[in-house]
């Protein structure tokens, strides 16, 4: 996912449940994450992206001393009421989510979703994956990112979708493609590598871009494949990502999202990363835990649709937790 600040989802009614906020910088990786975890609880969050002004915007958040007025004209305000669940993410929601916190007197349930770079007993809750290695009572580690999909919402998206796949012989292969970013590469030369190895999987081929996918890249890609037995979403019109994933009978990914490999685990077929040239140890760190632990392999043009499946939910069980403590909360 980019990091660019996401206005495709605006900021919906409270719903009848827990008056509930999500807090970010408008990242739409990490704005995402938030919201996918509201959503696995069944709540409708308000979202708040902010913007934060000098000085505090160059200090480390735990130098910032009245963080709520850090807060720039530019993004949105928080004032109360208070919600009673804050989900926030990036390093800017980091002092004005623990602010919330106590004025709020703990009634409003502090969830910190990644490593925020204070003490974590700061917040009710801190979500983190397992390779920034945060301990404490009140943090959860995950393996990978956290996102509001399950198998059941996959199989009503590709209901939709199904009619306009038909066409393709099985097995269906859907392919993910990301792009270049910090640490990684994705040119012509490597598309078009990964595109001839799509091109020599058995079946239907199912394949996307991202928003960081180069359009060199994915004509390069698109030009291995044979259009006869393959659909090709160039960006344009409405997006089947999720309807794709909800079809294929095993899943390829990129290695340069994080979002990309952990959504592909949630669908119970077998996941196979595409690791592009470059990396980073964090990257390496994730993609070995997810390998290890049976949830993805390795891709070299070769697929295995009857492999054996460990389905990833780290947001399934986060939801649980979030579920009880908010209850307790609400309660008291």
């Amino acid at each position: 996912m980019t990091s660019t600040r996401s206005s495709a989802r605006p900021s919906p009614r409270p719903s009848d449940g827990p008056h509930t906020w999500v807090v970010t910088d408008g990242a739409a990786g990490i704005e995402n994450q938030c919201y996918g975890l509201a959503r696995r609880l069944g709540l409708e969050p308000v979202i708040k992206r902010i913007a934060i002004r000098q000085p505090w915007l160059s200090l480390p958040p735990a130098l910032w001393i009245w963080p709520l007025h850090a807060l720039s004209g530019d993004g949105d305000s928080l004032t109360p009421p208070w919600p009673d669940l804050l989900i926030a993410s990036g390093r800017k929601s980091v002092a004005p989510a623990a602010a919330i916190g106590k004025l709020s007197g703990g009634r409003t349930l502090t969830v910190q979703i990644q490593k925020p770079g204070v003490d974590p007993r700061r917040f009710d809750l801190v979500v983190a994956p397992r390779h920034d290695d945060l301990a404490g009572d009140n943090v959860i580690e995950t393996s990978g990112s956290i996102h509001g999909l399950t198998r059941d919402l996959l199989d009503r998206e590709a209901e939709h979708w199904a009619d306009r796949v038909q066409h393709l012989p099985g097995p269906m292969t859907f392919a993910a493609l990301g792009g270049p970013n910090r640490v990684y590469r994705f040119g012509e030369s490597e598309a078009a590598a990964l595109g001839r190895k799509l091109a020599g999987l058995p079946g239907g081929l199912l394949v996307t871009i991202s928003r960081r996918t180069t359009q060199a890249a994915a004509d390069a890609l698109k030009a291995e494949l044979d259009p006869s037995r393959c659909l090709f979403w160039d960006g344009s019109g409405d997006n089947p990502y999720r309807a794709w994933l909800g079809l294929a009978d095993a899943v390829v990914v990129t290695s340069d999202s994080v979002n990309m490999a952990t959504e592909a685990c949630i669908t119970g077929r077998p996941v196979y990363v595409a690791h592009l040239d470059g990396g980073s140890a964090k990257f390496r760190a994730f993609h070995a835990l997810l390998e290890r632990a049976g949830h993805t392999r390795r891709f070299d043009g070769v697929i295995d649709t009857d492999t054996r499946v460990l389905i990833l939910d780290d947001a399934g069980r986060v939801a649980e937790r979030v579920s009880a403590l908010l209850k307790k909360n609400l309660l008291s």
